[in-house]
């Protein structure tokens, strides 16, 4: 058992003193201070001074700490999720690039094997594909002659089987011939479906949110811009209600003006911050690996080798969850929504996962005035830093 008192604890979009009691990985109570009688056998933590938050969801990542999550074998994916904690990370997705079949697959009982092993980081929840039904006009560090140019349900059911349906999230491009009647069959196998690296025209974008597309892949980046007379496919997220959006609060990806349009169109409800960080996050500047493409990376800026195509980020969460309280000026009560409960809604997790709630995952931040780490909890677990 793990008392955690005293704590500044983020509840409802505000924040109140409390004391948080954990047993068995959960979340069992949340009461006012002194109110809990304190078991002998609990560890106890007074958190005077210091917030509690509930920790971060990352849905879109290629890697970190030195290992490409298309090449991550289980004792990889356990690196990354060890940088990860200790970055606010407690819940992530590993996003697979485009690749081949046989490689996908491969990817796949990787992460399986993961799940095996003793963990003592961040929790893999499940598997983004980025890919293959993707444009090849905004293919961004897609590999062009991997992209698949129509649906092909019968792929997309061996890759759920073979994860045990543990792929929760894919993106897609609406525009490809018979898409937008194809994301049914897709939420079918149990995928959450995002449209993105596309040029699809407000039209198709619209069919495919009607369809049942629920997310923007990091708008803004790899898909047709907002014209006056051709609102596209950024129009088109943008105005939907029902649509998350991805946003990359790097500086780079993103202008700050940018990220507050984005916020402000969309309400604090709607956006779901990612990474999309690759192995280079955690690293110095130096040349890696993005899936099949070489990327450099100068000035943490990550680019392909071969044309200078921006290729992921050296992002991580709490370097974005920073980022956007000085980019938009808002409240924290305001931001923390975009790395907890949105991007836990969006792909499902929201009932395990998200909140400081009683009998969810204790997955949790302490994090003192400035916003640096001071404790990371994943599942009950207190990380080492």
């Amino acid at each position: 058992m793990l008392l955690l008192k005293n704590a500044l604890t983020y509840q409802d979009h505000s924040f109140s003193k409390k004391d948080i009691l954990i047993a068995d990985g959960k979340i069992k109570a949340v009461t006012a201070c002194g109110v809990q009688d304190i078991p002998e056998c609990a560890e106890v933590i007074d958190c005077e001074g210091r917030k509690a938050v509930p920790g971060f969801i990352d849905v879109h990542t290629h890697g970190a700490a030195g290992v490409d999550v298309n090449a991550a074998t289980a004792e990889g994916y356990e690196k990354i999720s060890r940088f990860f904690a200790t970055q606010g990370t407690t819940s992530f997705l590993v996003s697979i690039l485009t690749d081949t079949r046989e490689q996908t697959l491969w990817c796949i009982n990787e992460y399986k094997k993961w799940k095996s092993l003793e963990h003592k980081g961040a929790e893999i929840a499940g598997i983004h594909l980025e890919g293959p039904f993707l444009s090849s006009e905004y293919k961004g560090a897609m590999p062009e002659h991997l992209l698949k140019k129509a649906p092909d349900i019968e792929l997309l059911r061996k890759y759920q089987d073979e994860a045990e349906g543990d792929i929760r999230y894919i993106t897609v491009s609406p525009e490809l011939e018979g898409m937008p009647e194809f994301i049914p069959q897709i939420k079918r196998l149990g995928m959450q479906v995002a449209i993105g690296h596309s040029g699809a025209d407000y039209e198709t974008a619209v069919r495919a949110i009607e369809s049942g597309a629920r997310a923007g892949t990091h708008v803004g980046n790899a898909m047709k811009l907002l014209h006056q007379h051709f609102p596209a496919i950024f129009g088109a997220v943008m105005e939907s209600e029902k649509v998350y959006c991805e946003v990359i609060c790097d500086g780079r990806h993103l202008h700050p003006g940018t990220v507050r349009f984005i916020i402000n169109a969309k309400g604090t409800d709607r956006v779901v911050a990612v990474t999309d960080s690759i192995m280079a996050a955690g690293l110095p500047d130096g040349e890696y690996k993005l899936g099949v493409n070489d990327v450099v990376v100068a000035d943490g800026d990550a680019r392909l080798k071969s044309d200078g195509t921006r290729a992921g980020s050296t992002l991580t969460t709490i370097q974005a969850y920073r980022n956007l309280l000085k980019f938009t000026g808002r409240a924290e009560e305001e931001i923390l929504p975009l790395l907890t409960e949105n991007p836990a809604a969006l792909t499902g997790l929201d009932n395990e996962t998200g909140n400081i709630e009683q009998g969810k995952s204790a997955d949790i931040l302490l994090l003192d005035k400035e916003n640096n780490i001071c404790s990371v909890i994943v599942r009950g677990k207190i990380i080492s830093l």
